[in-house]
Order: C-alpha cells, then sequence, then structure tokens
C-alpha cells in the first residue's frame, strides 16, 4: 500500500491504495473467472508493478450511478496490459509461454489522484506465437 507506479504511455501516477487488496481478491470480476485465467490473475499480483508501467489504451470512464460516491468523484480509467505465464513440460524445461490480456481499473478520487482498483477482464490471448 501507499506504492506509486508510472504509467509509461501517459506519465499518469498511479497509487496503490488501501482498497486494492479486498478488491482483487474478492470482486465480482474474480468471482466470475474460472480456469486458466483465475490462475492467470492469481499470477499477476506479482508483476503489479510491470503491469500498471506497461498498461497502455487509456479509456475514460464515468462513475455510474455515483455508485463509489467520493473515492471516484471524477470517475475511472481502463487501461489494457498483458503478461506470460511460463508453461514447462515434464522435464522441468521451458516449453513456451501463455500470453494473457487484461484491463487495470484506476479510480480517481476526489483528491486528484488516481488509485488501482482492480485487475479485470482476464483473458488468454488465442493467437498463434510465429515458429522459431
Amino acid at each position: 500500500m501507499g506504492e506509486c507506479f508510472e504509467i509509461l504511455e501517459t506519465s499518469d501516477k498511479v497509487y496503490v491504495g488501501t482498497d486494492f487488496p479486498d478488491e482483487f481478491a474478492h470482486s465480482r470480476d474474480t468471482k466470475d473467472v474460472k480456469g486458466a485465467n483465475e490462475k492467470a490473475k492469481a499470477n499477476a499480483i506479482t508483476a503489479i508493478e510491470n503491469l500498471v508501467e506497461i498498461a497502455t489504451d487509456k479509456t475514460e470512464y464515468p462513475d455510474y450511478n455515483n455508485k463509489h460516491g467520493n473515492k471516484a468523484k471524477y470517475g475511472w480509467y481502463r487501461y489494457t496490459t498483458r503478461f506470460g505465464i511460463p508453461v514447462y513440460d515434464e522435464s522441468g524445461e521451458l516449453k513456451k509461454y501463455n500470453i494473457f490480456r487484461a484491463r487495470i481499473l484506476v479510480r480517481r478520487d476526489e483528491n486528484g489522484k488516481m488509485y488501482l482498483y482492480d485487475i479485470v477482464t482476464v483473458k488468454k490471448e488465442t493467437s498463434t506465437p510465429l515458429e522459431s
């Protein structure tokens, strides 16, 4: 908590607030995600700084129905990020990486600061990698 990361594409500073751990672990998105995507979301927490830094495609959203009040007084931002999880064969050798795309949900507080709120819509990319 209290850490600040900078999104390289936009130079936005995003703080990790006290509500992030609870939202990350107990949000509706977390409860709905299953299988490989569920495992990927759980593993994403270990690289949160990197996921925020490489985020792209900033999109603004309002606080619909004033659901979050002053916690998101100036609305929400969503960014796209990507990450890989290694896949090993039976002998423990690295076989490939499964690549996942996710959206980072950031709220803009009444103090004007941006706070990491959740990582949502984690989905495995289905593109076939180029053969080497």
